[in-house]
């Protein structure tokens, strides 16, 4: 790992035009007249950057594994009662407060908040999902 590190500072010089010599014992560095020399910043180097691409894109089955795989993990809920169709009040017995922790747990895991009015109507698994969808653009 450390010799990726150096490997990378020693062509950074290269590039930069302010290495004069390297074995591999030494480095021999070009005193910049000005510090300022030290910020500007050399072409090649511009192309050693890494890029990172956007999240897969969704579908209605990976939502439905993400939706069921929080509800699973709530600590109130048995997972093996848990089904798509399963009531949150009447089938897992929970209460309203639980409904607003899992809701505020979906939020986190796909990132957008979902307004209370819609939350409150809420109540299974499926609807959960297909509002996801909807929202998410996912047919």
């Amino acid at each position: 790992m450390a010799s990726r590190a150096l490997v990378s500072s020693v062509r950074l010089l290269q590039y930069s035009g302010l290495l004069k010599s390297a074995s591999r014992r030494s480095l021999t560095v070009v005193q910049p007249a000005k510090w300022t020399e030290l910020l500007r910043v050399p072409t090649p180097a511009l192309q050693l950057c890494r890029l990172y691409c956007d999240s897969q894109p969704l579908t209605l089955q990976s939502i439905e594994e993400r939706v069921m795989n929080v509800l699973q993990l709530y600590d109130k809920i048995k997972p093996e009662t848990l089904q798509t169709s399963s009531h949150f009040m009447k089938d897992l017995g929970l209460d309203s407060l639980d409904q607003v922790e899992i809701i505020m747990a979906m939020e986190d895991e796909f990132g957008f908040e979902i307004p209370d009015t819609e939350a409150e109507k809420l109540m299974t698994p499926a609807e959960v999902v297909q509002y996801i969808a909807s929202k998410k653009d996912v047919k």
